[in-house]
C-alpha cells in the first residue's frame, strides 16, 4: 500500500511540477517577448515620424512651386492672355490635387504615431494596432504613385506592425486580429481627408476667375 501510494504521489508530483514549469515558462516567454514588441512599436513610431517630416518638406517645395504658378496665372490675366492663364491654372489644380493627397497621408500618419505612443499594455496592441495596419496599407498604396521611396519604407513598417499584432495575439492566447481595413480605419482616413481640405484652404489662395475667351480670339504670345 505504501509503495503504491508513493508511486502515485511521485506521478502526481511529476505532473504538478510539469504544470508549474509550463506556466512559469509561458510567463517568462510572455515577459521576454513584451520588450521586443515595445521596441518594435517604438521603431515604427520613429520611422513614421521621419516620413511625416519628409512629406512636410516635399509639401513646402510644392507650395513654392504653387506660388510661382499662381503668379504666372495673374500675370497672364493682366495681359489678357486667357489661354496661358488657363494652362497655368490647370497646372496649379494638378499640383494642389497632389498636395491634398500628401496632406491626407501626413495627417493619417500622425494619427498612427499617436496610437503607437498611447499603447501601454500588451492587451492594447490588438485593439489599437488592428485598425492602424489597415490605415498604413491604404496610405502605402496612395504613396506608391506620389513618393515611391517613402511608400517602400511604409510597406516595411506595415510588415512590422502586422508581426506585432499577430505576435501579441499569440501571447494572449487568442487568434489573429482581422487586419483588413476596419470601419474605424476608414473613419480615420475620412477625417484626415476633411482636415486636409481645410488645410488646403488655409495654405493656398483661391485661383482668380479666368474669363472664357470668345471663339476665334487670338491670345498674346507668351514670353515665359
Amino acid at each position: 500500500m505504501v509503495s503504491e501510494f508513493m508511486s502515485g504521489w511521485k506521478g502526481f508530483e511529476k505532473i504538478w511540477q510539469g504544470n508549474q514549469d509550463s506556466v512559469a515558462a509561458k510567463l517568462k516567454r510572455t515577459v521576454g517577448r513584451e520588450k521586443p514588441l515595445r521596441y518594435r512599436m517604438a521603431m515604427a513610431s520613429y520611422k513614421i515620424r521621419a516620413m511625416v517630416s519628409r512629406i512636410e518638406v516635399f509639401i513646402e517645395r510644392m507650395k513654392e512651386r504653387d506660388r510661382i504658378l499662381f503668379e504666372r496665372v495673374v500675370d497672364a490675366l493682366l495681359v489678357k492672355d486667357t489661354a496661358r492663364a488657363t494652362m497655368y491654372a490647370n497646372e496649379v489644380a494638378e499640383l494642389r490635387k497632389v498636395v491634398k493627397q500628401l496632406l491626407t497621408v501626413q495627417i493619417a500618419l500622425e494619427q498612427v504615431v499617436l496610437r503607437l505612443e498611447t499603447v501601454q499594455e500588451i492587451g492594447d496592441v490588438m485593439v489599437a494596432l488592428g485598425p492602424v495596419v489597415g490605415i498604413v496599407k491604404e496610405l502605402r498604396s496612395a504613396l506608391r504613385g506620389l513618393l515611391p521611396e517613402i511608400g517602400v519604407e511604409l510597406a516595411e513598417v506595415e510588415d512590422m506592425l502586422k508581426e506585432t499584432v499577430l505576435e501579441a495575439g499569440e501571447m494572449l492566447g487568442g487568434g489573429g486580429y482581422d487586419l483588413v481595413a476596419s470601419p474605424e480605419a476608414r473613419r480615420i482616413l475620412q477625417e484626415a481627408q476633411v482636415v486636409a481640405e481645410q488645410k488646403m484652404k488655409e495654405k493656398f489662395p483661391e485661383l482668380p476667375a479666368i474669363p472664357t475667351a470668345p471663339t476665334g480670339e487670338k491670345t498674346a504670345e507668351a514670353h515665359h
